[in-house]
């Protein structure tokens, strides 16, 4: 693919607009964003790849013993900052993490993903993704720190006054596009203080570096209006938790959308239909990654909107963890609503992408449609009809991960490993707080 900008292109525009920093950023295996800032006089080392940084102080890469890592920066994600000073400003450069001697570092999530991504473009495809961005504004206490209070009590599609977070939301949407993003819409969402943001349909790689530079300037742009952004899934109990549905869809080297057949009832492709196959078939694995921590799994129980048991609908239904929403032809897509905010969005959508090849190269049978309200269902049905439930909590996830020969080969066995241990250990520290709602439900009986 041909760069939107040349080496030289970009140390023009930096000397012409006054950019003094540049932040060389890239994402640990946990999905948070990291960066090496260089000024403007050490732009061309950045630029001819000489940029080093000690991956050990990165959880999840590597030894003390073989910390030597370097960036290699991606020309087509040059962007400058539109919140920081118009003299002086910042620029970034989303990078790719080599080892010393030349290598992709086979650790960094962005490697996961582009090798999932040669793999679709050597079977012809192009993965194309349409997030649906889920996160709460809050008020900052007095010295500064983030709560879970809100003054607002809006609903879903309510509009301001009701909607005291509408502005924060429109500065964000304007950043966005100040920076070249396509917003799709935007919205109050059904909890109080939640809202969303959906990102228009674009290729793999630039819909998870997208995701990451949102999250980015919504937190800033909430700062700058004294409230804290988060994509903590399950911030408040008894309200809903934030989501990060996935609308995906395959398409060939000139743009036709490769799940669309007008001859099919649904308007579905076989091919569609298989990648949902394998979606399906590989869920329970992959789950760990699209729903990572401990608190992923305090928004999936039943009541709150969000899907848990593996079955897709052709409906509008919003209990299945696969619908379809209603646009065809050239729109015609599969929404994954499981996903998080909370996820690592390169690990998460190689997930996607490996399965549904999978699926595709397997010839793998989609099981049949369930319509109607899963929740509402009893066990027995759902056994019936063959349903089965994503993991219950983040031991669950793990048990599925742990040992899955098609997880390790997406990953690779560097993230595999790195991953598990840095999630048992999670999962251990969290099974060893004693929490306030275990003092009041027992201390005083026992």
């Amino acid at each position: 693919m041909m760069s939107k900008y040349s080496r030289d292109d970009i140390i023009r525009i930096v000397e012409e607009e006054d950019v003094e920093f540049i932040r060389l950023q890239f994402t640990d295996i946990f999905g948070m964003l990291k960066n090496v800032a260089v000024t403007a006089g050490q732009l061309a080392k950045a630029l001819d790849n000489r940029c080093m940084f000690d991956g050990s102080a990165i959880e999840g890469f590597v030894r003390i013993d073989e910390s030597d890592m370097y960036l290699h920066p991606d020309l087509n994600t040059f962007e400058i900052f539109p919140w920081r000073p118009q003299q002086g400003r910042v620029a970034r450069l989303i990078c790719d993490v080599y080892n010393p001697d030349g290598t992709p570092f086979k650790g960094d999530p962005r490697y996961v993903l582009k090798r999932a991504v040669k793999r679709a473009a050597d079977m012809g495809y192009v993965f194309q993704v349409g997030p649906e961005c889920e996160f709460f504004l809050f008020h900052a206490d007095e010295e500064g720190c983030p709560t879970t209070e809100t003054h607002e009590r809006a609903g879903y599609f309510d509009v301001s006054p009701i909607d005291l977070g509408e502005n924060v939301r429109r500065d964000i949407v304007l950043t966005l596009e100040e920076m070249g993003f396509e917003v799709e819409a935007s919205h109050h969402e059904i909890a109080p203080g939640q809202h969303e943001i959906d990102l228009q349909y674009t290729d793999a790689l630039k819909a998870a570096d997208h995701i990451m530079t949102f999250k980015m300037a919504a937190k800033t742009i909430a700062k700058r209006h004294g409230l804290h952004a988060t994509f903590m899934p399950k911030p408040k109990e008894g309200v809903n938790g934030s989501g990060m549905h996935i609308n995906m869809s395959l398409c060939d080297a000139l743009g036709k959308n490769l799940f669309a057949d007008e001859k099919d009832p649904l308007g579905l492709s076989g091919l569609a239909y298989r990648f949902m196959a394998g979606i399906l078939a590989h869920m329970k694995e992959m789950t760990i990654l699209t729903n990572p921590i401990v608190n992923s799994y305090k928004r999936l129980i039943p009541g709150y909107d969000a899907p848990i048991y593996i079955a897709w609908s052709s409906t509008s239904n919003r209990s299945s963890l696969i619908r379809i929403p209603s646009p065809r032809g050239q729109s015609t897509r599969i929404e994954l609503r499981c996903p998080d905010s909370a996820m690592n969005p390169y690990l998460a959508l190689a997930a996607c992408l490996q399965a549904g090849l999978d699926g595709i190269e397997k010839n793998l049978t989609l099981p049949p449609c369930v319509e109607g309200n899963l929740f509402g269902m009893e066990p027995e049905e759902l056994k019936n009809r063959g349903v089965e439930r994503i993991p219950e909590t983040l031991g669950d996830a793990m048990e599925a991960y742990a040992g899955n020969l098609f997880i390790k080969d997406v990953l690779g066995e560097h993230i595999y490993v790195k991953y598990l241990e840095a999630k048992e250990q999670e999962w251990r520290d969290f099974r060893s707080q004693v929490t306030n709602w275990e003092i009041g439900q027992y201390l005083y009986k026992y």
